[in-house]
């Protein structure tokens, strides 16, 4: 008997068994051809991986995930720059900066759009996204995650349609804040969405992936606010670009040591290295020479938008990584019973 465990995007798992029997044995095992010589069971207690023993024969533990990477990474790079974007609306338009204000508002309105379609288009059939409202169960992060969306998602598009036909002043301020105290639970749920599922690479970095995921959406949304705010108005969008790079960096560093071997994917990851290089420039060329060069600035929030994407597809791919490879479910499994 063979077991295959299926990831599903709420986090859930499917156990499928099949059975193989030869001709004449009914409920016998029948190895395959190119198996090699049969091993027999490992007696008494396991201390650390065995050789051999990784999976059945070789063949994949997990059932790898049918979600599509421009699907679910666009989604997670998306949401969280509507989210980070709407916070930082938020603190201009307290704070006076009416430009910035409107960046940070139609930002949050086209990426919440796009993150809308990308979940859309993910699920198959808009109505599913309606049927997830029946309920609310706090021990799912998906349920969770669309009520999260439910109260945001009209807020951030009254804050933006009020600002871009110019109506219902006071009703797209009090929206506008509304959807930046929001919006830091839109950044970061799709963390906890994705640690729920039986990926090994997202599963164990369940401590650290949500401050991960912070800290690039601030990233991102600080570097748009550089890139089509002007210099006098950019100020908060360059310290919350500088903070989310330092804490995306630092999130990172720590999941990659406290996963041990698990994190190999991780550190193999070209995607990952490149968004921690694009937002630690970003970040550094954003609060040196681009408050005072238009150009820099423009160069800077472009960095770390690209870190910001890169971060995301990069986690992805190496989830799915770690999901296709045996040695990252059993063998990690094994050293944590030891």
């Amino acid at each position: 008997m063979t077991s295959q465990t299926d990831v599903r995007l709420d986090g859930s798992a499917e156990l499928r068994t099949e059975r193989e029997a030869t001709p004449g044995s009914a409920g016998e095992r029948r190895r395959p051809p190119e198996a090699g010589p049969e091993k027999g069971p490992v007696k008494g207690p396991v201390k650390g991986p065995v050789k051999g023993y990784d999976s059945y024969y070789g063949r994949p533990v997990l059932n790898e995930p049918t979600w599509q990477e421009h699907d679910i990474a666009g989604y997670l790079f998306l949401g969280g720059l509507a989210g980070a974007s709407s916070t930082l609306a938020a603190v201009a338009e307290l704070t006076g900066r009416p430009r910035l204000a409107r960046v940070g508002r139609v930002a949050a309105l086209c990426a919440l759009g796009g993150s809308f379609y990308s979940l859309i288009h993910d699920l198959g059939r808009p109505e599913r996204f309606i049927n997830m409202l029946r309920v609310f169960k706090v021990t799912s992060p998906m349920s969770v995650g669309t009520w999260i969306l439910t109260a945001y998602g009209p807020q951030a598009l009254c804050a933006g349609a009020a600002d871009l036909s110019g109506r219902l002043p006071r009703l797209g301020r009090a929206a506008t804040v509304g959807a930046g105290l929001v919006g830091p639970a839109v950044a970061t749920y799709t963390a906890a969405l994705i640690c729920d599922t039986a990926v090994p690479a997202w599963h164990e970095g369940f401590r650290e992936m949500p401050f991960l995921f912070a800290g690039s959406a601030a990233a991102a949304a600080g570097g748009l606010g550089m890139l089509a705010a002007p210099l006098s108005e950019a100020g908060p969008a360059r310290r919350v670009a500088m903070l989310g790079a330092a804490v995306e960096c630092v999130a990172a560093t720590r999941m990659e040591r406290r996963l041990g071997p698990l994190a190999e994917p991780l550190k193999r990851s070209p995607l990952l290295r490149a968004g921690e290089a694009l937002s630690l420039a970003g970040a550094l060329a954003g609060v040196t020479v681009g408050r005072r060069s238009r150009i820099a600035a423009v160069a800077a929030g472009a960095a770390l938008l690209a870190g910001s994407a890169c971060t995301r597809f990069g986690i992805f791919r190496a989830g799915m990584e770690s999901a296709n490879d045996p040695k990252y479910t059993v063998q990690w499994q094994r050293r944590k019973l030891a």
